[in-house]
């Protein structure tokens, strides 16, 4: 069992990790270096807390052992002299770098820059995901790894990739601007919602939802949307987030069964989420009445705030949901707002409504993904076609990967076949 000092410096790490090697990485220009140094600091702490205690300030202890070691560094590298002479003064008694509690913008500047440079162009989603959650998440390779079903080697081949990518097109460590930093922005955000989904829906695996990997992400989401206030699009994500994460207790049962929307007891969502992405959405929408564009994450968490307000399923306002869903797919065309878009024109307007906008879709539009089958079988089974339904879910099962999701399709299955017409 961890003990309360292990505990404090866990969260501590989670909470200051980004800060650390982001100020780290703007004052050795190195990545690699700077990863080391902070790791370096979390070592020192794991050793001398338990025995010296938490200090006050524990950020500024990081910062401050971090610091000293970067200057130890330089000095035992004579060719790096004047990087030395440049860094003496941090460790000098009036550093003003010293005192973290009054360079709060400086300090997350160097997280934003950090979270900008996790998210470079160059870099495959995948491994974007994979940097952002080692060096603005803190979380450790093997705790990645587990997070994404891959073994601790591959994951830490895939970031030292990431990190070496990085050297060779010699990205900059400052923040983008113009058009690159809207862009950018947007692969930021991407990312974040990448690993909620992953955390939310599992792809593979045993489990339905992986709730460490919801909470790290709505964590970089308030983390973005506190550094970049004044972006709707960012506090629509931050809304949508913790709006859907609200209905994690209530995804599984008590044998750890998946629990689908309809059947959820709603009194297990989480209120204070619920709460605070009304307030993230309701942010957003202050913004956008000033003018500043909106995009998918405002229309998605409007989405997910109307099931919020629903105190039951029979109560849902579908026919807005539809409404917003037709915006959705103005604003961002693809097959995916396409199958949900039919989940929504179905329950609002009738099971045949929703099958006509999947048929509007190429049969191989999301490619071997069970989605589009699993929705078919539902507007199936609610329109009556139970033979087809049943068929429907039995393919949506044989392609699905996440075990928990299988047994619950083939239940539906098994249940249309039972059913008189099935």
């Amino acid at each position: 069992m961890a003990t309360p000092t292990a505990e404090a410096i866990t969260a501590v790490w989670r909470e200051e990790s980004a800060r650390l090697v982001g100020a780290l990485t703007r004052i050795t220009r190195e990545l690699d270096l700077a990863e080391d140094l902070a790791q370096d600091a979390l070592v020192a702490a794991l050793e001398q807390w338990p025995r010296d205690g938490v200090p006050a300030n524990p950020a500024a202890w990081l910062m401050t052992t971090a610091k000293r070691r970067a200057v130890d560094t330089f000095r035992r590298a004579e060719v790096l002299r004047r990087k030395t002479a440049e860094l003496g003064h941090l460790t000098e008694e009036g550093d003003p770098m010293g005192d973290l509690t009054s360079q709060v913008d400086l300090i997350d500047d160097d997280a934003l820059r950090l979270i900008f440079l996790c998210c470079h162009p160059a870099l495959t989603p995948e491994s974007r995901a994979a940097l952002t959650l080692r060096l603005v998440g803190g979380l450790s390779t093997a705790e990645i790894a587990r997070a994404f079903l891959s073994t601790e080697t591959t994951m830490g081949q895939r970031i030292s990739r990431a990190k070496r990518t990085l050297t060779q097109v010699r990205a900059e460590f400052e923040l983008p601007v113009g058009a690159e930093r809207l862009a950018r922005l947007d692969d930021v955000m991407a990312v974040i919602y990448l690993v909620f989904n992953e955390g939310y829906s599992a792809t593979a695996g045993n489990d339905w939802t992986r709730p460490e990997l919801t909470g790290e992400a709505i964590r970089l989401a308030r983390m973005l949307a506190a550094l970049v206030p004044d972006a709707p699009e960012v506090h629509g994500l931050q809304a949508l987030l913790e709006l859907q994460a609200s209905r994690l207790p209530a995804r599984t049962d008590a044998d750890g069964r998946a629990v689908l929307l309809d059947d959820q007891d709603r009194s297990r969502w989480d209120a204070l989420l619920i709460r605070r992405g009304r307030a993230a959405l309701a942010r957003a929408e202050e913004l956008a009445h000033r003018g500043a564009p909106v995009g998918t994450y405002v229309l998605q968490a409007s989405i997910a705030a109307e099931h919020a307000r629903a105190a039951t399923a029979e109560e849902t306002n579908w026919r807005r949901i539809a409404s917003l869903y037709d915006a959705l797919a103005t604003a961002v065309p693809g097959p995916v707002v396409e199958v949900n878009r039919a989940v929504a024109h179905g329950r609002a307007h009738g099971p045949e409504a929703g099958l006509a906008v999947l048929d509007e879709l190429p049969a191989d539009a999301l490619g071997g993904s069970h989605l589009l089958p699993a929705v078919r079988g539902d507007l199936l089974e609610r329109a009556g076609r139970y033979a087809d339904a049943a068929a429907s879910f039995t393919e949506a099962a044989a392609l699905t990967r996440n075990e928990s999701e299988r047994a619950v399709l083939l239940r539906r299955a098994e249940a249309c076949g039972r059913t008189p017409g099935g």
